[in-house]
């Protein structure tokens, strides 16, 4: 005889999950914004301390009376009100429009035609490259005193060249009023051309064969091509290539520090050599800072004006 038994099976609990608990991983994208924002962390640090802490504390200063001998006062508009009556400022203002509307065009017709010319293969195309950038990568002080060398009255190739000829300067030319400015207009051209010949080289070697070859299959001669075919295609070179100069040339500085210190007679004294001559000789750092905030304006709204001008200009292919 056999029994059954009818109790109910034993049900065991539920173990309890004693395992860490999963963390939830960081899809590709984050991964990668976070690596890209960890490399760019130190270039924003020194950006800020570098660049925008000293533009704010300068737009501060620019509506104050400070020098290192006492506290910062505020003055409000005074410093900018003083501006429109003070000769010095004005000077400076026309001698910094007079080299910017000569050696922006200048060197940007320059980098043209060495580009044009160093296009085409010829024996020592390579040196003359070479020797037309060279300058560029030289420091600018450097090259200032080798041209002040050049430029000097008594020891300088230039007026012994001239001597030669018959030609005896009355006297130096970066002490003369009437040549001082076109000496260091000459060198600013001189020291730049070469990087924007490289942007133009680089804009010519972008263009296709096809357009001139189809352009000589109509009949058209060689500045047929230049002006219907080359010049509109180099449309984004010219503008890249004018802003850059227009600028550089609104903050000309060094050549002319090293030269002429601004002289003879203030004649070559720019905005930039008045702020540094406000700021660091008269110890007026309100009123060199109002300068040097006139000066960001002034070439931010030609350079928007220009760069209007030639968007508008802009051919696509």
């Amino acid at each position: 005889m056999t029994t059954t038994s009818t109790a109910e099976p034993r049900v065991r609990a539920p173990r309890a999950d004693t395992s860490p608990p999963r963390r939830r991983r960081m899809s590709v994208t984050a991964r990668r914004s976070l690596t890209a924002w960890l490399f760019l962390t130190p270039t924003l640090l020194i950006l800020i301390a570098f660049t925008v802490y000293p533009m704010v504390q300068a737009a501060y200063l620019s509506f104050t009376d400070y020098n290192l001998i006492r506290a910062a006062q505020w003055v409000g508009l005074d410093n900018y009100i003083e501006l429109l009556s003070d000769d010095a400022f004005w000077n400076a203002f026309g001698n910094t429009v007079l080299y910017a509307a000569v050696v922006t065009p200048v060197t940007v017709v320059l980098a043209l035609a060495f580009a044009l010319m160093l296009n085409q293969a010829f024996v020592g195309r390579a040196f003359a490259r070479t020797a037309i950038f060279l300058p560029f990568i030289v420091s600018l002080g450097i090259i200032a005193i080798a041209w002040a060398f050049l430029l000097d009255p008594n020891i300088g190739l230039l007026s012994h060249w001239l001597s030669l000829v018959g030609i005896v300067p009355e006297q130096g030319w970066l002490s003369d009023p009437r040549y001082a400015m076109a000496a260091v207009m000459v060198v600013g051209v001189w020291k730049n051309v070469g990087f924007y010949m490289v942007i133009y080289l680089a804009g010519l070697q972008s263009i296709p064969v096809d357009m001139y070859e189809a352009a000589r299959l109509d009949g058209a001669g060689v500045w047929q091509r230049f002006r219907n075919v080359t010049l509109p295609l180099l449309s984004n070179q010219t503008l890249l290539v004018s802003v850059l100069a227009l600028i550089a040339t609104l903050q000309a500085f060094d050549q002319i520090y090293v030269m002429t210190r601004g002289g003879p007679f203030f004649r070559t004294e720019t905005l930039v050599m008045l702020v540094y001559r406000e700021g660091f000789q008269e110890l007026r750092f309100g009123y060199a800072s109002a300068i040097s905030f006139v000066l960001v304006l002034f070439v931010f709204v030609l350079s928007m004006v220009q760069f209007g001008y030639l968007r508008r200009k802009q051919v696509t292919y």
